[in-house]
């Protein structure tokens, strides 16, 4: 059922339009201003923009990486892959780019990341970088802690080392590999939610 209000003609009523102002452009230095500010306060929301879809990106490879080590995961090698005669061969890091083009039927956590990142060629590519960034956190970091990104090349390598390592320790299981793997996926989410707060934050500071 439908209810309808009609209000007679010759009844006061405070439903007249109401037009709608826009605040008039100032101009000479203050216009400059106002610019500027408009001009900074976009820039900052692509920024943001950016950085969030690069987060979700880096969430969806994290879980394509944990598929990975679903399907098989391996010690001591990066890689393990089938040969033409189709025997199993493993691929060290040095190695890596034998596996192109090859069956895959198991990684360890690095090359699980590389491998959900497009293979050996994307393994300097900055995904699998800021993946293994986010991929350490969680293992060396309390959860919740903001990223430090971006650490110097030596610094990065040693904690490839570190996740080689604890990859290859006798008693490690897959399991505990895919689950370091979800533990980086929420390190990703709770980097996206750090940088809504600081932008809604930013935003909320009169100008």
């Amino acid at each position: 059922m439908t209810l309808e209000f009609r209000v007679q003609h010759d009844v006061d009523s405070d439903a007249s339009p109401v037009r709608e102002t826009t605040t008039p452009r100032r101009s000479g230095l203050f216009g400059w201003v106002d610019r500027h500010h408009e001009r900074r306060a976009a820039a900052r929301g692509r920024r943001v923009a950016a950085q969030l879809a690069e987060l979700a990106s880096l969430e969806h490879l994290l879980s394509d990486a944990r598929d990975v080590v679903d399907h098989g995961w391996i010690q001591h090698a990066w890689f393990a892959y089938l040969d033409d005669r189709g025997r199993t061969r493993k691929a060290s890091s040095a190695a890596a780019l034998d596996v192109a083009g090859r069956p895959l039927v198991g990684a360890c956590l690095v090359g699980a990341v590389v491998y959900a990142a497009g293979g050996p060629h994307a393994v300097h590519s900055q995904p699998v970088q800021r993946a293994l960034d986010l991929v350490w956190h969680a293992l060396a970091v309390e959860e919740g802690d903001p990223v430090m990104w971006c650490p110097a090349p030596d610094v990065r390598m040693g904690r490839v080392r570190d996740l080689t390592s604890w990859n290859d320790a006798p008693s490690r299981t897959a399991t505990d590999v895919a689950s370091l793997l979800l533990t980086a996926e929420r390190v990703a989410v709770h980097e996206s939610d750090r940088i809504v707060a600081r932008a809604a934050a930013r935003e909320a500071v009169p100008a």
